[in-house]
Order: structure tokens, then sequence, then C-alpha cells
């Protein structure tokens, strides 16, 4: 008797239809991904339902859940973080062969032994066989281990602690904690550098640790997620969230906490939502943290964005900007008078943007200021106010101050509100060239955006010279970036015929250690810029329906989002993913 295949258990044992396991394995054949891959993908299986296919394929023990109490953590010494990320494999080894507290299925596959190495893809033997002989000690050989099947969350999880935490493990926070719970709170004072903080407490130690690598790894932001029985700690790298530290439950409040004191907020308020900000040093690094908590079913959920003020300003030559349109912007910022307006959702480089902009044209001969909330880059020459709502010190109230003080041009953070966008209108008809930003989809969406806040289209018409709209894709790592050619349906997307595929190569992405096996390094703007020329601005007065304005801007040759990231797949700087994670066409 023949042995059983993937496909045979997943149509037998969860019901699922021949035709399905088909058409995903041509999807897994056009993609070069394995069958299971392709399921998840097209998410017709969950990552359990596998697993436990898995399980009963090559009769391997499966365990939902990994134990990360009292486990030794020395192997983070020896094993590199990469090595076991890549291959989503970790030791649970117990703590001086203590199995008290461990769950039923976990204790019956461990039998005799004293560790077990969690894989999530059964092909990852060779992997584990090496992971066994780095962590080889005397107590235990590389035959006493035992192979289980686990989720990739439980085993993110489990690296996390031994990795994030192997100064000081999760445990020993947690029992420092307990001998000094009345004194934690109490003895927190701001520290001039993270990197100088010789502080005992544990909380304070985490949480220091934890900016600090953010800023190391150059994330952007940091979430602190609240659930039921435990926490995660996620940062986002160029985009994309990682989960980075999952501590236990316990340690939630005693963190959250701290973050507030840093920030100046409420302790005691844990019913309503509440903003806070704070800069911290690390090394010769100033670091802007706007924090932002607000309650959930399980606890406060906190959001730190971090702002490295000791960053350079980019130049508009650095932002990923082709020469066509590189060239259009020159033009307009050389303009006396008039609006340009930068689009995008949040995170998407408006500011950087305009602050290359104004970085451009600042000179002792003009008067630049802006109004921001916040002001991000100190900018040499140039005056900023930051908005203060506490003071009641808001765009349209700045904004007001602003034209009486003689500007030649001005920055608007955002036009959030008809007072605002009018004081902004009436501004460039007067003769001073104004910088703002909007939240919309693309470029033709802000001329609706501004009829939406009540500005007539006959002003928008005469006083808006052209809209930016851009998002960021991720940059492929050049150290490990994979040539390869597209297949059909990669190849339609890109708009270039099989017949003349023949030179056509674009990349993907592998993962290494210099890229945090993502793949990607960095992040480049992709652009599309809607110039209001006499034909658009007929058209707005007649309507200021996006799709049709949209339409006639294409046709007098505009380039929209999606082409200009497809230009840059073809040149090798991104991939098409990114383009259509970002796009959304």
């Amino acid at each position: 008797m023949s042995a059983p295949k993937l496909s045979d258990i997943l149509t037998t044992d969860f019901g699922m239809q021949e035709d399905i396991i088909a058409e995903a394995r041509r999807v897994g054949v056009e993609q070069d991904i394995c069958l299971a891959e392709a399921l998840i993908k097209k998410k017709v299986i969950t990552e359990l339902q596998l697993l436990k296919a898995y399980s009963r394929l090559y009769d391997l023990p499966f365990v939902s859940r990994l134990p990360t109490e009292d486990m030794e953590t020395d192997f983070a010494k020896k094993v590199p973080i990469g090595f076991l990320k890549k291959h989503t494999i970790v030791p649970v080894i117990l703590a001086e062969g203590n199995k008290s507290g461990l769950s039923p299925d976990f204790t019956a596959v461990l039998g005799e032994a004293r560790a077990v190495i969690a894989i999530n893809d059964p092909t990852s033997f060779p992997a584990a066989d090496d992971l066994a002989k780095l962590i080889n000690t005397d107590d235990f050989e590389a035959d006493d281990f035992e192979i289980v099947l686990s989720t990739r969350e439980s085993i993110y999880a489990l690296i996390n602690i031994a990795f994030d935490s192997s100064r000081d493990t999760a445990q020993q926070l947690v029992a420092d904690m307990e001998e000094n719970s009345g004194d934690i709170l109490s003895e927190i004072e701001e520290t001039a550098d993270l990197l100088d903080d010789t502080s005992d407490a544990p909380i304070i130690k985490l949480v220091n640790h934890v900016i600090s690598q953010s800023v190391k790894i150059g994330a952007s932001d940091i979430h602190i997620e609240p659930e039921q029985h435990s926490f995660k700690i996620r940062y986002r790298v160029d985009g994309i969230l990682y989960d980075m530290l999952t501590p236990p439950k316990w340690m939630q409040a005693s963190l959250v906490s701290r973050i507030k004191v840093m920030a100046k907020m409420n302790i005691a308020e844990k019913r309503l939502p509440q903003d806070g900000r704070f800069e911290v040093k690390i090394g010769n690094q100033s670091i802007d943290i706007r924090v932002s908590t607000i309650p959930i079913s399980d606890g406060e959920r906190v959001v730190l964005r971090l702002l490295n003020k000791s960053g350079s300003l980019f130049e508009l030559t650095q932002l990923g900007i082709e020469k066509e349109r590189l060239d259009i912007i020159k033009e307009l910022i050389q303009t006396s008078h008039g609006i340009v307006l930068v689009t995008g959702p949040t995170g998407s480089g408006k500011t950087t943007t305009l602050y290359a902009i104004l970085s451009t044209i600042n000179s002792p001969d003009i008067n630049i200021i802006t109004i921001e909330d916040p002001v991000e880059y100190k900018l040499k020459g140039v005056n900023q106010i930051q908005v203060n709502s506490k003071i009641d010190l808001t765009f349209a109230r700045g904004l007001r101050s602003i034209v009486r003080q003689d500007p030649d041009v001005i920055l608007i953070g955002e036009m959030r509100d008809l007072e605002t966008a009018e004081i902004g209108v009436q501004s460039a008809l007067t003769g001073h060239l104004v910088f703002s930003t909007l939240h919309t989809n693309d470029s033709a969406s802000a001329i609706t955006r501004l009829v939406d806040l009540g500005i007539e289209p006959f002003l928008i018409s005469s006083s808006v010279l052209a809209v930016v709209a851009q998002r960021l894709v991720r940059v492929l790592c050049d150290e490990c970036k994979q040539p390869y050619t597209p297949d059909d349906i990669t190849l339609k997307r890109l708009g270039i015929s099989p017949e003349n595929a023949a030179d056509i190569v674009i990349y993907r992405p592998q993962g290494c250690p210099k890229c945090f096996q993502s793949g990607y390094r960095g992040r480049l703007g992709i652009y599309e810029i809607l110039r209001l020329d006499e034909t658009i601005q007929s058209m707005v007065l007649k309507t200021h329906d996006s799709h049709q304005i949209k339409k006639q801007a294409i046709q007098q040759g505009m380039s929209t989002l999606y082409q200009d990231g497809i230009s840059k797949v073809l040149k090798g700087i991104t991939t098409i993913e990114e383009v259509l994670r970002v796009t959304q066409s």
C-alpha cells in the first residue's frame, strides 16, 4: 500500500474538494510555491488545519501552544536569531527538567526527554539536526531531542522571549517586579540617555530595551496590544508590523504605567483614551516619541510613534522621483503663488516630501512660515509653529496670524476643515505659495475632497496648481534579491506581451541577516502628479467627479501611481507585490 499524500488527507479528513486542490496546485506551479503555501495563500485552509494534516502525514506530534515559562533561553547566545526565524524553528528546553505546569499534550510529547525542537515546516529536518548540534551540552546530546510541529505564532513567541529578553528574561523581570513592586514606579525619572540608564528596576529596563531595539532596527511605531491571556509588542518596520515580543500578561499594567509616566499622562485614568509625548536620547540620536492609549476589553492598547530628530533631511533627488516628475515639481516650487497639495494615507511620506521641497527653496531672501502638528524636523531659517489644541492654537487660528507676518511661502500641515482650507485658498490667491497635505487615495480625489470641505470649484480651479499623490514601497535588499523570469500573469500586470518578454528580468525578495530576513531594506516613493492646466481647470468648474478628472489627466499624459511603481519594478528596485499592496490596483 502506497503512503498517503497531503492531498489525500485534505480530501478525506477535511472534506476539501479536489478541484480546489487542483487550482491551488496550478497556482503553486505558477508562483513557484508548494501546495501547502498555495492553499494558505488562497485562504482555503488554516495553518492549524495544515499542521494537523502534516502531523498525520509525517507521523509527527502537533503542539498548538508551546510553553514559555520555566524554559532555558541560553540557546540565544549560541544560535543566530536569523537562523531560527528563517526556518521557523525553536528549541524548547525545560529549566532543570521541571515538568510542572506543562499542558497535557506537551507532557505527552515530551515523555522522558527534557527538550524538544519545534518546527513549523516538516521539511526542516536538516535545520533541526543543525540546531540540535549547536545547543548540544553535557546534560543532553543531539539525539535526545523530540521533534514536534507547532504554529508559527507560538514558535516566534518563544524566539522573541529568548532574544528580546536575553539580558533579563521575562521571568526574572517579573520576579524583580514582585520583590520591588512598591518602588518600581516611584523611582522612575527621565534619563538623559537610555544607553546610560543603569536602573535596576526590571520594568524600566524592559521599556528602555524595547525602545532602543526599535530605534536600532529603524521602526516607525511600537504597538503594545493586550490579549485575554497575554500581550504582544510589535514593531512597524518599512510599513509592515512584525511581532517582536510576547511578555507575560502580568507585566502589562506596569509596562503601560511606565510609558504613561514617561509621557506625563494620567496613570490612574484607564477608561479614556489619552495622548502624550516624550523625548529620549539613544547614543547620539534624539528620538521624539508620541504616545496614544485607548481602552479595549483586555486592557489599554498603546501605540508609540517614533521620530528620529537626528536623522538627516532628504533631498528631492533622494525620494525616488523620476526625472520627468522631478522637473515638474521643480517648476511648481518656483511659482510665486498658488497651492501645491501632497496627498496620501498616514505614513506615506507626505511630510518628508514637503520638507525636501522647503529645503530646496529655502534661502535668506524669502520668508517661509509653517504651521504643523507636530513640528517633526527643525529647518534652519524656517519659522515653524506647532499646533496646540490646549491653548486653542489651531491650524486656522495660526494661519490667520501667519498671513499678517508677510510670508512668501506657507506650509500648512494638513487641511483638516473648511476654515483652514479657506484661509489657505485666500492666501494662494493673494500672492503666497502654499503647500499642504490631504488624506486622499489619489491626486484627482483631492479636488473632490476640497469640494466636500466646502471650497467652491471656481476657487479650486484658480488657486490649486497641482496635486502630488504618493505612496511608499519597500526597496529590495541588494544583498539577497533574486532575479527571475515572470510568468504570463505577472507580465500582463506589467503591461508586457509574452513575445516581448525575452529580456525582461525582475526580482523577488529572498531574505538575509542584513534585511532581518524580510528581503527588503528601506523605502522609496512612487508618485502621481496632477497639474491643473486650462483643460483640467475648466473641467473642475463643471464637475468634481474624481474619476472623470483622472481619466482626462491620463489622456493628457499623467502617469499614475501604479505606472510609476511598475517602472520601479522593471528597474529592479521593488516587486510587483509591493506596488499592488500600496496602490490596491
